[in-house]
């Protein structure tokens, strides 16, 4: 074939290509000047592929102009001026600021207009022109909490009051007669859920106004349970007569087992000394939603701790559940302690619960020499009140619990072989997680107690120190009338298995019988350590009193281990 023709062919084709693919240019002007900067700045798109897009541009253009309130706006006929350029004119004309929206009271109250408007009457409210989407479908969204999911909202009769230069509509609102409510409510995944749980936790049960955006907002709460958890969004089918909604739900592993070993020199002896406890936690294994706590616990002074407690939430699927603690604690051949304590608590919501209780406790002297007068046969009952807040944190697998405050007060009596006496004890403790960022947190624990007697017993003391309280210390070791410690961490994670953190401890604590007061210090160290087998924790501290050098004889190191299963 020869060059000549080959070459033209080719250079036909490729101008072809690029009339075809040329791009169309869009200028849209106002009347004056002034409405000229106006369209200018609404931002429109001045480059264009085909006469369908610069169609939908200037209607696009359009209906900002009516959100804004130029309502009589005209599109004028587009005048050509060459194969590639096309310009409009809009006449903008007046704007109309402000809408007077006429309403019936038997359809919406004037506490949800109150929301979107400062203006409300008997009959009408006022709106800016631009405000009236937003508020519209705000007010869509409030009626469908009522049981109208498929309301529609919309402004008739819209018309021009030329005295006052405003706008003037109805609103009209189409929606049932009837209101939809949920008939039943189905559990896929989970199916042995405790149903108590949606009625008195979740706050979620049958016959109850349908709301699809609450229902959302109540079962994410699932996530703050440690035996459940969402595995997906709920759903809703509708049918003629009835609102089925279906919960997809997981069994989640919320057994635990709790244990540390720690290690230290005797300051007397010198020798290593070994003390560490076992912490048992069975939840829900009955589908009930109820836990079970076993402890025991030895340490280096010849203390021994046995503790089971039972809680039984939801009684007869009523939002009052039943709390039994029972506690043996002994020291060396001194005395026994027998604490046994019921509580009912009521479930608020999800972060909040109240409680009330007795409290009953008998201690024994063992010494049966008079060598030790602090020590003395006693009984007392208290009667409990006690407050407590948790916040969750699920998405956050090594601290799933951010936030927890508990505080206890009881009133009672003790009574001795010699006389009776009043007393009044106090409890309070709580922690807070301050997230910097992901990877950097703070975490802060208050801890202290008070009981106020005209005498004290050194058998009714309150003990504290070691891992538990404040780190440095062997456990137990303490004795106080009255204490408050915190302790501090800067948690650094190195991924989402593994943290440091430092170890800030202080305490304050009193005792009565002895006549003295002590601030005590713990620094150190320790790292976390997320495996299969559970959470592994180490930390290294020192404990020293005021005014004391350190000495690192005096060091603890902790062990521990958190299985679930």
């Amino acid at each position: 074939m020869p060059k000549t023709p080959f070459l033209l062919i080719i250079t036909s084709i490729l101008f072809s290509f690029k009339g075809i693919s040329q791009t169309l240019t869009l200028k849209i002007t106002g009347n004056t000047l002034k409405e000229t900067h106006i369209l200018d700045s609404l931002g429109y798109n001045t480059l264009h592929k085909d006469l369908t897009s610069i169609t939908e541009e200037t209607s696009s253009l359009q209906e900002q102009l009516f959100s804004l309130g130029y309502i009589e706006n005209i599109l004028i006929p587009s005048k050509k001026i060459n194969d590639s350029s096309f310009v409009y004119k809009l006449h903008l004309n007046r704007k109309f600021n402000t809408i007077y929206i006429y309403y019936k009271s038997e359809l919406i109250n004037q506490q949800t207009l109150n929301t979107i408007s400062n203006k409300v009457f008997h009959d009408h409210f006022i709106l800016n022109v631009r405000d009236i989407e937003q508020s519209l479908t705000f007010l869509n969204t409030e009626i469908a909490k009522y049981g109208h999911p498929f309301s529609k909202l919309k402004l008739t009769n819209i018309r021009i009051d030329e005295q006052h230069n405003t706008l003037k509509a109805h609103l009209s609102i189409s929606a049932s007669k009837k209101k939809r409510t949920i008939n039943n409510i189905i559990i896929k995944g989970y199916e042995k859920f405790p149903r108590a749980f949606l009625k008195n936790y979740l706050k979620i049960k049958p016959n109850q106004l349908f709301n699809l955006e609450t229902i959302q907002y109540k079962t994410a709460q699932l996530n703050s349970l440690n035996f459940a958890k969402e595995i997906k969004p709920p759903e809703v089918l509708f049918s003629k007569d009835s609102t089925s909604l279906y919960l997809y739900l997981e069994k989640s592993k919320s057994n635990t087992f709790d244990g540390f070993l720690g290690f230290g020199t005797n300051e007397t002896t010198n020798k290593l000394q070994f003390d560490g406890y076992l912490n048992l936690n069975l939840t829900n294994n009955l589908n009930f939603g109820e836990s079970f706590r076993l402890l025991y616990k030895s340490d280096e002074n010849d203390q021994k701790t046995f503790e089971a407690d039972v809680s039984l939430p939801y009684i007869f699927k009523s939002p009052v559940g039943v709390d039994l603690l029972l506690r043996i604690f002994r020291k060396d051949s001194s005395f026994t302690t027998t604490n046994q304590d019921i509580k009912i608590h009521y479930q608020i919501n999800q972060k909040h619960k109240i409680f009330t209780g007795l409290l009953y406790t008998e201690s024994n002297n063992l010494i049966t020499s008079k060598t030790e007068p602090n020590i003395s046969d006693y009984q007392t009952q208290f009667y409990t009140i006690s407050y407590q807040y948790t916040q969750t944190q699920p998405e956050n697998i090594l601290f799933p619990l951010n936030e927890k405050m508990y505080f206890e007060t009881g009133f009672g009596k003790r009574k001795t072989n010699i006389n009776s006496e009043e007393q009044t004890q106090f409890k309070i403790e709580a922690f807070k997680i301050f997230n910097l960022n992901l990877k950097n947190s703070i975490y802060i624990r208050l801890n202290g107690a008070s009981l106020l007697s005209s005498s004290y017993f050194e058998n009714e003391l309150f003990r504290f120190g070691g891992i538990n309280s404040i780190r440095g210390f062997e456990e137990n070791s303490l004795y106080a009338s009255l204490f408050g410690l915190m302790n501090t961490e800067y948690r650094f994670q190195l991924s989402n298995s593994i943290y440091i953190h430092s170890i800030i401890d202080a305490a304050y604590f009193e005792n009565d019988i002895q006549q003295t007061q002590q601030k005590l210090f713990g620094y150190g160290f320790g790292f976390g350590l997320l495996t299969k087998a559970g959470l592994f924790k180490f930390n290294y501290a020192n404990g020293k009193l005021e005014n004391t050098a350190f000495n690192f004889s005096n060091s603890k190191i902790h062990i521990s281990l958190t299985t679930n299963f």
